[in-house]
Order: structure tokens, then C-alpha cells, then sequence
């Protein structure tokens, strides 16, 4: 009768100790983030040190000190293919005043320079194609061909660019 009462009992803690081990093996341990790049991995706690974000890349060679993409607005300032500033919003030109894609150099550039051709002004402009220049714009219109910038952006770009500077232009 012990020896019953022994089996029983002994299969009936088997029995737990089975469903135990399966809820454990169906339970996967929680991921987190490392504490620090390279660190543990601690559930629940959020990291120490967040991990350095994507750099930022733009779509022009490494040759580019200016980089500007037309179908999306944006323009950066690179140094041997590298960001260090951007993207910053812009605007082109309009129907029938489109500004062309291309490899340029920076001619000129004039911190107050005044339009003849549109008779408006053209706070820190950087010439890059003929008559068509970089400076600062209402970035919500399009312009008559060239880039137009936001104050901050015009800045760095007049700042920054040199005369021989290669700018690039891509769709």
C-alpha cells in the first residue's frame, strides 16, 4: 500500500515538475538593449549609454563639398565624402525655370548680393552655375532657377563654400 501511495505520489510530482519544465522552455528570455554599446543585455532596463545613431549620407561623390537633391528638397555640406551639415530644406527651380543636375564649380559668392534680373535680394549667395545661386528663399515656392535656402542653411553654404568648391546637383 506504501509502495502504491510511493508510485502515485512520485508520478504526480513528475507530472508538475514535466509542466514546469515546459513553461519554462515556451517562456523565451525578454531582449533589451545593452546596457552600454557592447554591454549586457539586461531585460527591462533601458540602456545606459544609447547606441550612436546612423551617420548621415547624401547622394553625391566624395569630390562634392555641396551636395543637393532636387526631388527631395534637401541639400548637405560634405568633406571627402562625408556629412557635416545636413540635410537642410530647400526649393528649385519652377516649371519652365528648372535648375539643371550637374557637377559645378562655386565661381563667386556675395554675402548681400541684390538681382538685377528679379530685382530682389539674395542674402548669402553662392554662385554655382551661371546666374544660378544658392541663398537664402521662401523654400515653400519655387524660384526662378536657383536654390533657394533657409536662413541657416544659406549661412553655412556662403560660410562654409569656397570659390572651386565642386557642388553637385542631383535629381
Amino acid at each position: 500500500m506504501i509502495g502504491n501511495r510511493f508510485l502515485h505520489s512520485t508520478a504526480h510530482s513528475l507530472a508538475l515538475a514535466a509542466v514546469a519544465a515546459a513553461a519554462l522552455a515556451l517562456a523565451a528570455p525578454a531582449q533589451a538593449d545593452p546596457l552600454w554599446p557592447g554591454g549586457p543585455d539586461i531585460p527591462g532596463v533601458a540602456p545606459l549609454i544609447p547606441s550612436p545613431p546612423a551617420p548621415v549620407t547624401a547622394p553625391c561623390s566624395d569630390q562634392a563639398r555641396g551636395c543637393m537633391r532636387l526631388s527631395t528638397n534637401e541639400a548637405w555640406l560634405m568633406d571627402n565624402g562625408k556629412v557635416t551639415y545636413g540635410p537642410t530644406p530647400i526649393s528649385h527651380g519652377r516649371p519652365g525655370y528648372e535648375t539643371p543636375p550637374g557637377v559645378f564649380r562655386v565661381a563667386f559668392k556675395r554675402e548681400d548680393h541684390w538681382s538685377t534680373l528679379h530685382n530682389v535680394p539674395m542674402k548669402w549667395a553662392v554662385f554655382f552655375n551661371g546666374d544660378i545661386a544658392t541663398h537664402i528663399g521662401p523654400i515653400e515656392e519655387q524660384s526662378h532657377g536657383c536654390i533657394r535656402m533657409t536662413p541657416e542653411g544659406a549661412e553655412n553654404y556662403f560660410n562654409y563654400l569656397e570659390p572651386g568648391d565642386i557642388i553637385e546637383v542631383v535629381n
